[in-house]
């Protein structure tokens, strides 16, 4: 349904533009229908870039997105218009995304006066109604109120519902239950289970392992805008290849185990420096187990289901 196929983001940087930023390098992947694909990375590794890519926010540098096999880097006009009845959108700050002089449901207008300009009132309220009880919240506890009288997990379950209007087949959630309490992440990311049993098939990106492998069939773990390790959640999780990958495993807090213990154990993985990466993996300069030896990688086949960049494994 989604494939990315060498994708590539440059952003030009320094006062004229003279500089050159690789924000994503390289990557390929796909989504199927139905399917929950997690990419995991830490702050600045492209995670955000790829899904702004897929919503045409951004442009690509090199390399070709294609959705339901048309390549949508050259949609233009109407026919953008019509990619956004089938990818859409819900982002990290919930609160951002609302006018507090208008009430929260206004974003449900801006919809209608875009796509649905011809439907009667009264069936629009009953479209508008069946999507937020889809996403489980009931209508009349949630219509005509602002953005201040509800709460950060109602006003995300809104766009959620607001995606659904238009029949989506494709949700990029970026970093979407971050800024929610625990509780309402649970809700939050068990509305995603739900609307993927139904068929939707979700781009979920997050810096956090835990959702990652509570609610994706398949991971990609990135790191500096490439793939470092991909592949079906249980597969990656319980048999991590690549340095990085078993990092990141380590450095979730346990609660049989000290954090200095962590910590430590850490830092011994994180001392070896490089002159240079650009011919080498973009890990070198973090990992334990670099060598002279290590050029730069390709993503390589492990067992089925399952691939890594590291190029000594």
């Amino acid at each position: 349904m989604v494939k990315l196929r060498n994708v590539t983001k440059v952003y030009r940087t320094g006062a004229f533009g003279g500089g050159k930023l690789k924000a994503v390098e390289d990557v390929s992947l796909s989504m199927e229908q139905g399917k929950v694909v997690s990419v995991i990375g830490e702050s600045g590794s492209g995670k955000s870039t790829i899904g702004k890519m897929i919503l045409r926010l951004i442009s690509i540098t090199e390399g070709e997105i294609l959705v339901n096999d048309k390549d949508i880097s050259k949609l233009k006009g109407k026919s953008l218009k019509e990619y956004y009845r089938t990818v859409q959108g819900v982002f990290q700050d919930p609160f951002s995304t609302y006018n507090p002089v208008f009430k929260a449901d206004r974003v449900f207008d801006i919809i209608r006066a875009e796509y649905f300009s011809d439907m009667k009132a009264k069936k629009w309220r009953e479209k508008v109604e069946s999507s937020l009880q889809s996403v489980g919240m009931v209508p009349e506890q949630v219509l005509n109120k602002y953005p201040h009288q509800l709460s950060g997990g109602q006003l995300q379950r809104l766009l959620i519902a607001r995606a659904l209007l238009m029949d989506v087949d494709v949700l990029i959630a970026d970093e979407i239950i971050s800024m929610l309490d625990a509780s309402t992440r649970v809700d939050v990311l068990n509305l995603l289970i739900d609307l993927k049993d139904r068929g939707l098939s979700i781009l979920f990106i997050t810096h956090d392992l835990s959702l990652g492998y509570y609610i994706s069939d398949y991971v990609v773990i990135l790191y500096r805008g490439s793939i470092a390790e991909m592949g079906y959640t249980d597969k990656v999780f319980y048999n991590p290849i690549h340095p990085y990958t078993r990092m990141l495993l380590t450095s979730v807090p346990r609660l049989d185990q000290k954090w200095e213990e962590s910590e430590e154990e850490l830092m011994e993985t994180q001392e070896i420096a490089a002159d240079s990466l650009e011919d080498r993996c973009k890990y070198y300069d973090r990992c334990h187990f670099a060598a002279e030896s290590c050029g730069k990688p390709e993503l390589k086949k492990v067992e089925e289901g399952h691939y890594t960049t590291c190029p000594r494994r």
